[in-house]
């Protein structure tokens, strides 16, 4: 892809966006960025990228300064719906996003995954996998890096393992990942897609340039992975914690099993007990890591040893203390309603279980019949309130905290030994904190200034 001398917008600058605009301008491109939000609240970026050449808008978007383009770079966290986009791509000016120019000068082999649960624990943990196993790796994406960061110490020996989000996937074109994982899809983002149609239409994607020299990584127990099978060119290994299966990784008895090729020997890959993560559904991100892993090379010891070592990545189900009896964990990670369904079906009950911050248009009540059988007090904070209350209404006990402070010293006050105090809020963080990792800071904060 040639870009100097070029006239390219980057629009949006939160981190990709500012990685690209960094990128865009060594590689000779004529710059400028566009965000709404005004000078004030981007004053700590502005000075460095007018030192390096890139034009800056500010306080919103002008039509003129998109029409000027050569080519329109969008950061994840603008919708396409966004007026000036909407009329760009109308007049037929290419608009990609960041994944999709940073694997335009990626030369090694892309793993890339996705999912509405999982995708972080997954991409953490192929990234020590593969490096564990001896190749040249790096990892970023939706987490860590930018992947255009990835491109400078890249080289055709190397393995890009990239978390990818539905944002990020909106907006590809030639992406084609040597591996691509899809763990599973449930209603997410939909204040962002508009249906889960459309929010699953864009998850699926990821495999839209895959041939049949690439390999499609997709969960055995899911619907709507299942349905991806039909539309792709790639050669398709599955996963399954229930059942054996043909080609991929599952749980048979009390081990793990890998079957390399339909027909072939099943390999014991390790026990299941000696899964150090808590959840069936980490079992089942740990089969899709043995998928990945076999098919780039990594023997089936090397990765046992691997996954044994492996500790929780922080905000998902993150243990951050034990206080009289009582275990406090940190799942900030969990920003959709599924999430939460799978985080409090790890615990078997006295559960007191914090939910709230901004809506993405979710249904709570799905959350019904395990918080009967599982959760004491629900704890509901942020501006998504009211809703989980009217939704909740007769399953639980249901206290209006309003913030993360009060509700962890409402749960102290009532929680007994062998209770769990579990921050699994089902909505995104964005009405009280910064992002989700933010939010898991202060509630780790909390809980341990307590302690102290």
């Amino acid at each position: 892809m040639e870009l100097k001398g070029k006239r390219v917008l980057v629009v949006g600058l939160g981190r990709s966006g500012l990685s690209a605009a960094r990128f865009l301008r060594r590689q000779g491109a004529r710059v400028t960025v566009s965000d709404s939000r005004s000078a004030e609240a981007l004053a700590k970026d502005i000075p460095a990228l007018l030192d390096a050449g890139i034009m800056v808008e500010a306080g919103g978007h002008g039509l003129l300064t998109f029409r000027r383009q050569d080519l329109i770079v969008i950061s994840p966290g603008v919708p396409l719906d966004t007026p000036e986009v909407r009329q760009v791509i109308a007049l037929g000016m290419p608009v990609i996003g960041e994944l999709e120019l940073a694997s335009r000068f990626l030369s090694g082999k892309v793993v890339a995954i996705t999912g509405s649960n999982g995708k972080t624990t997954t991409t953490t943990l192929v990234g020590q996998v593969l490096a564990d196993g001896g190749l040249t790796t790096q990892v970023g994406g939706n987490i860590g890096l930018p992947v255009v960061e990835l491109v400078e110490k890249d080289t055709a020996e190397t393995w890009d393992v990239l978390e990818v989000s539905s944002f990020q996937l909106e907006t590809v074109d030639g992406f084609r990942p040597k591996i691509a994982a899809v763990l599973n899809l449930t209603p997410d983002h939909l204040d962002r897609h508009g249906t889960f149609e459309r929010y699953a239409a864009a998850k699926k994607r990821i495999t839209e340039r895959q041939t049949a020299e690439d390999f499609l990584v997709l969960n055995g127990e899911d619907k709507e992975t299942q349905m991806v099978a039909a539309k792709t060119k790639a050669q398709i290994f599955w996963f399954s914690g229930r059942r054996p299966i043909k080609q991929g990784a599952f749980v048979h008895g009390e081990s793990v099993v890998w079957l390399g090729a339909e027909g072939g020997k099943a390999e014991g890959v390790m026990p299941v007990a000696e899964i150090p993560l808590k959840g069936a559904h980490n079992v089942e991100n740990v089969l899709a890591a043995v998928c990945i892993g076999r098919l780039a090379g990594v023997s089936a010891a090397s990765i046992r040893e691997t996954v044994k070592a492996f500790t929780a990545v922080e905000h998902r189900l993150e243990k951050v203390a034990t206080i009289n009896g009582v275990e406090f964990y940190n799942d900030s990670k969990a920003t959709n309603v599924d999430a939460t369904m799978k985080a409090l079906a790890s615990f078997p009950g006295g559960v007191h279980l914090i939910l709230g911050g901004k809506d993405k248009d979710s249904d709570y009540a799905l959350l019904g019949s395990l918080i009967s059988e599982r959760v004491k007090f629900v704890y509901t904070i942020g501006s998504a309130a009211e809703k989980i209350e009217r939704q909740l209404k007769g399953v639980a006990k249901i206290e209006s905290a309003g913030t993360l402070a009060a509700a962890v010293a409402r749960a102290r006050e009532r929680a007994v030994p062998g209770d769990v105090v579990l921050l699994a809020p089902a909505c995104s963080s964005f009405d009280q904190f910064e992002n989700y990792e933010h939010r898991g800071r202060v509630f780790r904060e909390i809980v341990q200034d307590r302690h102290q």
